[in-house]
């Protein structure tokens, strides 16, 4: 007994279409960002990488293979590059507790019931659109050392002028004013908006039962967050370590950091050696080099955070 297969049926215009559409659409939905990161992300990525590896400075053009010998010289031989990353470490823990601890604190108060809502949310913005000279500017007439505010405060309870430019850690806590002003009112609306979404029967349930408000704070509205505190943690991470802008202007422009690089960090030392002695090369290692210490940084979060939470 024999049996014919039943010819396949074409298909129409219509249905190639609403197939192409259920399965090719999203592809092509998502195609823009590979496109753009592929030009101006990973093929960035990989001729740093070839540049790293050649003699390559303005004085220079002939480029040479070297293998490592960029790095070496980084890492082993030029002594402010190892202080950059001391100073970048440093500064960004200054700067990323402190900051994410009081916008958690201010969404808090922000998610209350307040008159002109509105009105203090777009205030906790307002460091973000300011200019960043102008945000130099104010801050150094703040951290000035003849007539800064912060002086002139330590003044009344007869503490001598600090010059917060030449130490190490006073030029951190300086800087990391900048960048928690600068930064907080981002963070703490990212946490308000995390707020809003909590189930508000959860609070009334546990105010029922007697919980104070602090006691919801810490029962329930931070259990709530913690994947959107793991979000601004990476991200804070993340910029913290490339730090750049507000060291600059704390030096009024000065890529060195202070007169022996107590406050220079490891994005400065990528531009002077680029922009000061012209090397592509060393540049283009320096780079590479802090890209591994973000990674490394990250990961770390990472895993403190699993443990936090319990994670195996």
């Amino acid at each position: 007994m024999t049996t014919t297969a039943k010819p396949r049926s074409r298909m129409s215009l219509r249905d190639r279409i609403h197939v192409f559409d259920a399965k090719g659409s999203p592809y092509l939905l998502v195609a823009p960002f590979f496109l753009l990161f592929a030009v101006f992300g990973l093929f960035p990525m990989i001729f740093t990488l070839y540049a790293s590896m050649q003699d390559w400075s303005v004085r220079r053009p002939e480029r040479s293979f070297i293998g490592l010998d960029n790095y070496s010289f980084l890492l082993f031989e030029y002594d402010r590059f190892g202080w950059s990353i001391f100073n970048t470490l440093g500064m960004f823990v200054i700067a990323t507790i402190p900051q994410l601890i009081v916008a958690l604190m201010v969404a808090n108060a922000l998610n209350k019931r307040l008159r002109g809502q509105l009105m203090w949310r777009m205030l906790v913005l307002a460091p973000i659109v300011t200019s960043v000279m102008a945000v130099g500017i104010v801050f150094a007439r703040i951290w000035g050392q003849e007539y800064g505010m912060v002086n002139g405060f330590l003044g009344l309870f007869g503490v001598d002028n600090i010059n917060w430019h030449s130490g190490r850690l006073s030029s951190w806590v300086a800087i990391a004013s900048m960048v928690d002003w600068r930064w907080m009112g981002y963070n703490a609306l990212i946490y308000l908006a995390a707020m809003q979404v909590i189930p508000r029967n959860l609070y009334e349930a546990a105010a029922l039962d007697g919980a104070s408000a602090s006691q919801q704070f810490w029962k329930i509205t931070i259990p709530q967050l913690k994947p959107v505190i793991i979000f601004t943690v990476f991200i804070s991470s993340v910029g913290g370590m490339m730090l750049f802008v507000e060291p600059m202007m704390f030096g009024s422009g000065q890529l060195s950091g202070g007169t022996a690089g107590q406050f220079q960090t490891t994005s400065m030392v990528l531009v002077d050696m680029l922009r000061t002695h012209g090397n592509y090369g060393l540049s283009s290692a320096a780079g590479w080099i802090l890209f591994v210490v973000i990674g490394l940084v990250a990961g770390l979060n990472f895993l403190i955070i699993n443990r936090l939470q319990g994670d195996k």
